[in-house]
């Protein structure tokens, strides 16, 4: 019997370049029972697959602080009560330290306080107080009143204040250089600039101080027998200020000599430093997807407990909870309502604009705005378990996720490095022997340029820029991506399997037909009908008896009801016989209906279900109900016809029913009567002709079909089974989110091709150019720079993706 395998994500700090994401996920990918593990670079987050028999978290913190980076990992005090002896103490930080997640639990007797150190990704503070509170304890979050800043925040900034010392220093050498060119002689540069010990003293800090972090990373990836981007950078820039250290010994620092490079160190590395501070920046805002999704959460709740009303920050709340909800506040957790009336704003979950009404037994769901009713609610799912949460988990799941074409990209950069720097001491020697033959400076310049030119930043961060902001966007559109490979996947898509009932229409029926008889008064009829039919539990009865009491129709005492299986109902309403029911039921009564007939006919070639009624046993007319079709359906459809998708119905209804429905839509291909075995045999059927299918559904007899196709998607208001088994979830259940999604998934396709030619195209342009001395090294480190940057801005633009429901041609990719 295999062990279970467990996930978890940690967020890394430290990374430079894809070869560092690529040297961390073979270092956790080495250890024993570890069976994935990917490394985000743009995210800076590895998401593990291990068996914790054999390995767990402590072994990949160690293992990456090991190969030279760091684990971001939380902390917070919480406040505890009811310890009275040691044993207490003891007790509760041996139970803190048995959670998922939790690195560090110090438990103070004397203070009543816990110190808890965990990864936020796997455990939240709602989770550490029910442990507390399992064992018999109080606790509490200690108010904090400093917030603790945002570890990337804090890295921009401390790359700012590095980014200014160095460009301060760095200033003075750039007009030394500038004053070199013939064209540029006017420009004054005093003479105490061009001392080679005054230019050392400028560069040393600059080389060591601000660039010591390169030499720190390169050593560790040496070390580790592997070659990053901070080789690269090391190699470069120390080639260049040693050099002109030697220049200046040799010339005693004479200022005459003009072949000094201290310029070059100084500038490249500023350069490096400025670029990196653009690309964390937007990195940054390639995360707004998910600061915008945490952002609608709750922050407190009014919680009622041992009787009294007591605030608490959400984190505190536990299932079980009693919350009080008053208008116009967001509800904080997922919750059954007890108590009130109230009608709720879905709006930022399911996208439906109208407000849901929510009464005693209703289902309300955390973040959503209570608009104009006091409810009471029991919390019962909180944390990482709420709706919110999960949709969040989702977004970060897929955005640190890798595309199959990410894999290509990592293995690339993994020989990248090794390649470039033999093809820079080739440059070198063909310089130094054939170009320029005995002559050091020329060949130095060329080494450098190409050492520089060739950083593979721009392609480490091509393809995961591109699915965080391509994932990210999406999210806020409604489409839930489990992961880049189905991001990537979704827009080779040529056919759509749609199921019926829930997809298409809106499982529910509703009364849409009444026909009278002559002399019949419509409202009495629906007023004998609703009053028979109150009786009744056949599914049907409820859509009527609604229907009816939409219209503020009053229904009737009623005696002597008969429910007649197959047949309808039989009852006396106010002393008259009423039968409601099929031509059956008719014949069984000899009641003659001898124009209804075709009426009866023409509304069950629409689709719908019709009942005929009788009255003291004379025909009284014919209601009809159907389940009907979304308002989006119809547009939806003609929308992936026109992108050259073909739009099959697969159902397990009757022919009759779905080929209606399916005209309705503008659907040709209806396939009905199907088990929901037989739907993932009909896909099976479809891909064996070479057909890429999407499964689109939102019950568990989809379950199957869904997680046979190539891409499943399951309706957000469907249910979780379904939902489980897809790869994406559209949360609006409106079938415009399938071309949407497909739309977005080309989009994102689109994107990482561009920042992969970006990426290649500097590369492969820049490195003859640079090797042929045509490229000046601080040009070279500019050009990297700006490499870096328009990868990740190019990136960015898909957040601004509008998906207007116009009919879109296939391919039709902005």
């Amino acid at each position: 019997m295999t062990n279970a395998l467990k996930e978890t994500s940690l967020q890394i700090i430290g990374m430079t370049c894809a070869a560092c994401a690529a040297r961390i996920e073979k270092g956790l990918n080495k250890l024993d029972g570890v069976e994935e593990a990917n490394v985000n670079l743009a995210l800076e987050k590895s998401i593990i697959k291990f068996n914790p028999q054999k390995v767990n978290e402590q072994e990949f913190e160690k293992k990456i602080e090991a190969l030279g980076y760091g684990v971001v990992k939380d902390k917070k005090e919480f406040s505890i009560t009811g310890m009275t002896c040691a044993a207490c103490a003891a007790r509760i930080e041996k139970g803190l330290g048995k959670i998922d997640g939790v690195t560090l639990a110090n438990v103070n007797l004397a203070l009543e306080n816990a110190t808890v150190e965990f990864n936020p990704s796997r455990v939240s503070m709602s989770d550490i107080i029910s442990r507390v509170e399992k064992l018999g304890y109080g606790a509490k979050i200690k108010d904090d009143s400093q917030a603790a800043s945002n570890h990337r925040e804090e890295a921009i900034q401390k790359q700012q204040r590095k980014f200014i010392f160095s460009a301060l220093l760095s200033l003075p050498l750039l007009w030394t250089m500038v004053g070199h060119f013939s064209f540029t002689s006017f420009i004054y540069v005093p003479e105490i600039l061009m001392n080679p010990w005054v230019q050392l003293v400028l560069a040393t800090p600059v080389q060591f101080i601000i660039g010591g972090q390169f030499y720190i990373s390169a050593y560790k990836a040496l070390r580790d027998q592997s070659a990053n981007m901070d080789v690269l950078v090391v190699m470069g820039t120390s080639a260049a200020y040693f050099y002109s250290v030697y220049q200046a010994v040799v010339t005693n620092g004479q200022p005459q000599y003009p072949h000094l490079y201290f310029e070059t160190s100084a500038v490249l590395i500023t350069l490096i430093l400025l670029g990196k501070l653009f690309e964390a920046k937007a990195k940054g805002r390639s995360s707004e997807a998910i600061k915008k999704l945490m952002g609608l959460q709750a922050k407190t709740a009014l919680v009622i407990r041992n009787g009294l009303e007591k605030e608490l920050l959400i984190d505190g709340v536990v299932v079980g909870d009693l919350i009080l909800i008053r208008p116009g506040e967001k509800i904080p957790v997922d919750g059954e309502v007890l108590e009130g009336n109230t009608v709720v704003d879905e709006s930022m979950l399911t996208g439906e604009s109208l407000p849901i009404e929510k009464e005693t037994g209703s289902l309300v769901f955390g973040s959503t705005m209570n608009k104009n009713g006091f409810i009471t609610i029991r919390a019962t799912k909180v944390g990482r378990d709420t709706a919110l949460s999960q949709i969040i988990k989702v977004v970060e799941e897929a955005q640190g996720s890798k595309a199959p074409i990410q894999r290509l990209t990592d293995k690339i950069s993994d020989i990248f490095v090794p390649v470039v720097i033999a093809l820079a001491i080739i440059t070198y020697i063909v310089w130094l022997v054939f170009i320029t033959p005995g002559e050091f400076v020329p060949a130095l310049e060329s080494l450098i340029a190409v050492l520089v030119i060739a950083c593979p930043c721009a392609l480490g961060l091509a393809t995961p820029t591109s699915i965080m902001a391509g994932s990210g966007r999406a999210a806020e559109l409604g489409i839930l991506f489990k992961g880049g490979e189905h991001l990537e996947q979704t827009h080779h898509i040529n056919t759509v399997v749609v199921d019926k009932t829930g997809t298409v229409t809106n499982g529910q029926p509703v009364l849409t037909d009444v026909v009278v008889a002559d002399g019949m008064n419509v409202r009495m009829l629906l007023s004998f009908i609703g009053s028979a039919e109150k009786q009744s539990e056949h599914p049907l009865a409820e859509s009527i008896i609604r229907g009816i009491e939409q219209q503020g129709i009053k229904l009737r005492e009623v005696r002597d009801f008969e429910a007649l299986p197959g047949y309808g109902v039989k009852a006396t309403v106010n002393q008259r016989a009423i039968l409601v029911g099929t031509r059956k039921l008719m014949e069984k009564y000899h009641i003659k209906i001898p124009n209804a007939l075709i009426i009866m006919e023409k509304l069950e070639a629409e689709g719908k279900t019709a009942m005929i009624v009788s009255i003291d046993g004379k025909y009284a007319g014919i209601i009809a109900v159907a389940d009907t079709i979304k308002d989006t359906s119809r547009q939806a459809i003609e929308r992936l016809h026109a992108m050259g998708i073909e739009v099959i119905m697969m159902t397990g209804d009757n022919e009759r029913t779905a080929k209606a429905i399916a005209q309705q839509v503008g659907i040709q291909r209806v396939i009905p009567e199907l088990l929901p075995e037989g739907k993932a045999e009909e896909v099976k059927k479809l891909q064996a002709l070479g057909r890429k299918v999407a499964m689109v559904g939102d019950g568990i007899n989809d379950a199957p079909a869904l997680a046979v196709a190539n891409i499943g998607m399951a309706i957000g208001t469907g249910t979780d089974i379904a939902m489980e088994a897809a790869d994406i979830t559209l949360i609006r259940g409106d079938l415009n989110s399938i071309a949407d999604a497909i739309i977005m998934s080309q989009k994102t396709m689109a994107n990482i091709k561009q920042n992969l030619f970006w990426a290649f195209g500097y590369n492969t342009l820049g490195i003859p150019i640079a090797a042929a001395g045509l490229l000046a090294p601080w040009l070279a480190g500019a050009a990297m720079a700006f490499s870096s940057v328009s990868v990740v801005l190019n990136a960015l633009r898909l957040q601004r993706v509008e998906l207007n429901n116009k009919f879109a041609k296939k391919g039709d990719v902005q």
